[in-house]
């Protein structure tokens, strides 16, 4: 499904294994992996704009023509710590893709986030960028880091998350509607606590097994 410049997907597949990541008795081992899983099959969709070029190979049979990606720089960059459970996957997919870090926690009486750390290629501004995070709650924390990677040259910036609030979806929407959006599943709301509803806990501590 597709609204504006945000994606959310109906897959089978990341579907039912979005199911089994929201139920409370998944063990923390296949939490993390269910988020790689996940991450994988997101990231055919996020990357079908890449560019592409023709190319001359050689088949065991005879010459060719081939498609293959035109120069793209890729980056990917983690909103810790949660983000990080997403990235084994897409390196899978992109193992050429360089890794960028941001460290934000949010606030418990303002909800808004607070950065403690920025590490970023440094070559941000002509990378393709993907940045990494399970959850937009209420899209603080996203818009924040996006703001950061533009503060450092980054234009060309995806968002991906696992799971997202309409709130979240909104803000991040109109802080940079540049930004295209996607995401696994679009849940109901926030509740007082600005946690999404039905949404699956916090994604840190089922990652990292903390409570």
């Amino acid at each position: 499904m597709k609204m504006a410049n945000v994606y959310v997907f109906d897959h089978p597949l990341i579907q039912h294994k979005t199911a089994i990541l929201r139920d409370k008795n998944t063990s923390t081992k296949d939490f993390r992996e269910l988020v790689k899983e996940i991450a994988m099959l997101m990231c055919f969709e996020a990357t079908r704009e890449l560019e592409l070029e023709e190319v001359d190979i050689e088949t065991p049979i005879c010459p060719s023509k081939a498609k293959m990606l035109k120069g793209s720089k890729l980056a990917i960059v983690p909103i810790l710590r949660a983000g990080l459970g997403m990235v084994d996957g897409m390196i899978s997919m992109i193992p050429s893709a360089r890794v960028g870090h941001i460290g934000l926690y949010r606030n418990e009486e303002t909800h808004e986030p607070v950065e403690y750390y920025c590490k970023l290629p440094s070559d941000i501004e002509h990378r393709e960028i993907i940045v990494l995070d399970p959850m937009l709650a209420t899209g603080g924390s996203a818009s924040a880091a996006i703001d950061f990677i533009k503060q450092r040259g980054g234009k060309k910036i995806r968002f991906m998350c696992l799971i997202a609030a309409p709130e979240g979806i909104e803000r991040l929407h109109s802080d940079h509607p540049d930004v295209d959006i996607f995401i696994a599943a679009k849940d109901e709301h926030l509740n007082e606590n600005a946690y999404i509803v039905p949404g699956l806990g916090d994604a840190g501590d089922r990652l990292f097994g903390t409570k």
